[in-house]
């Protein structure tokens, strides 16, 4: 399989593991800030099919991050993804802890390749379509993918976890 341009963390590690991706760059614009629904816009696809990747603490008590990643059509259910990891509450990581932890900055993470690997879910609506777009390391650039891939990749399980 032939290497892809981009080289981001996510890029790269999709190439070794050997999953077939489609890279789609976009125009970022600076003054945006609801980047899912920018690369919506700027790619021409419904934004049941862009997943955003979003870092969340699951800790009671002390820090413990988990990644969800939902259609940008939605918004997490903070609830439903508590339950999914068998954790009595789940809040929205702060962006600083997020950047840190995922080795990405924020409106470019992706959950394929985070600088520390942490336990990720899916929503179930990515298996209604053969691909799915994600982040793929950086700001104005979308990865295409198959969502069982996704879910080989990240070591990820599927919930219902959007609303």
């Amino acid at each position: 399989m032939a290497k892809h341009a981009g080289g981001t963390p996510a890029t790269e590690a999709l190439d070794a593991a050997g999953i077939a991706f489609t890279l789609h760059p976009y125009t970022h614009h600076d003054d945006t800030r609801d980047f899912g629904a920018e690369a919506a816009r700027e790619l021409g696809v419904d934004e049941l099919r862009i997943f955003k990747t979003l870092v969340v603490d699951v800790g009671h008590g002390r820090q413990e991050l988990a990644v969800g990643v939902v259609p940008v059509a939605g918004q997490l259910d903070l609830k439903a993804f508590a339950a999914a990891l068998g954790a009595k509450r789940a809040a929205m990581a702060k962006p600083t802890d997020a950047a840190r932890s995922s080795g990405y900055v924020i409106g470019g993470i992706s959950p394929i390749a985070q600088r520390t690997p942490l336990p990720t879910v899916v929503d179930e609506t990515a298996q209604l379509f053969d691909t799915i777009y994600v982040s793929a390391g950086k700001r104005g650039l979308q990865a295409e993918l198959s969502p069982a891939d996704l879910v080989a990749v990240t070591g990820g399980t599927w919930a219902d976890i959007a609303r």
